[in-house]
């Protein structure tokens, strides 16, 4: 699908992997829609890259459809990046064998999987209501699961299941929206340059990279952007989780 001249939003664009995809949706010709906190440099960023900032939080539905109706006020609503997430770390059962909270646990399946899924319908609500391209395309949806949706280590039980829902939803949202000219499909990064890394000791850094069977190293955020890019521009993508780690298979700890 032709990315020029359409609207593109990316949550959690403000920092990370959706900085590096609105960077690289904006210089191939998308209008992008940055949706982060508003404590976030989102502003910054949209006015670097000539876009727009909506300050939303994924988990505020009626913040998501506000956001959603900001990109397609400026453009088609064409493509939609879910990349707002979080990882916070927890056992199910704690030093004193007391069992985790379940309110953590909530949380980040909130924020991963009903963000996800609430980004996911408020886009192909407008993307449906739009006249397809020429090739009968309506929208592209891309969300963000993880390699711990596959391979989850101890201390991931909120985290691998809030990426493997991402992982369950791609399917079925791709058979439903196929009629309106919808494609959905999922990125499964593995240990990636990103923010939550950056405050990691170099050395810690560079021992996770050596995983990495080749190229043994972090996985880069704008390797993720070319797969966005990749999957908007190939149109015979659709319904698939792809893996983009290297070939890494995660150990239990």
């Amino acid at each position: 699908m032709e990315i020029t001249g359409a609207a593109a939003l990316i949550t959690g664009g403000a920092s990370g992997l959706g900085l590096a995809t609105a960077r690289r949706l904006a210089a191939a010709g998308a209008h992008v829609v940055i949706v982060d906190l508003p404590t976030s440099p989102g502003a910054d960023v949209a006015a670097e890259l000539g876009g727009t900032f909506a300050a939303a939080d994924v988990t505020d539905a009626a913040q998501v459809a506000d956001a959603v109706a900001a990109a397609s006020a400026v453009a088609p609503l064409r493509i939609a990046v879910n990349c707002a997430g979080i990882a916070t770390p927890a056992k199910i059962l704690g030093r004193d064998g007391s069992p985790g909270s379940v309110a953590d646990f909530e949380r980040v399946v909130r924020i991963n999987l009903v963000g996800t899924y609430a980004v996911l319908a408020h886009a192909a609500a407008a993307m449906a209501a739009t006249e397809p391209t020429a090739s009968g395309d309506r929208g592209v949806i891309v969300n963000t699961a993880s390699v711990a949706a596959f391979d989850g280590q101890i201390g991931q039980p909120a985290y691998a299941s809030s990426k493997g829902g991402v992982h369950a939803l791609t399917l079925p949202a791709a058979r439903e929206l196929a009629r309106y000219g919808i494609r959905v499909c999922t990125i499964a990064p593995g240990i990636m340059e990103t923010p939550m890394l950056a405050g990691l000791p170099q050395a810690a850094q560079d021992s996770l990279g050596q995983q990495v069977p080749h190229p043994a190293r972090l996985g880069r955020p704008d390797e993720y952007a070319a797969l966005v890019q990749q999957i908007v521009e190939n149109g015979y993508l659709n319904g698939e989780t792809i893996r983009l780690d290297g070939a890494i298979r995660m150990a239990p700890k």
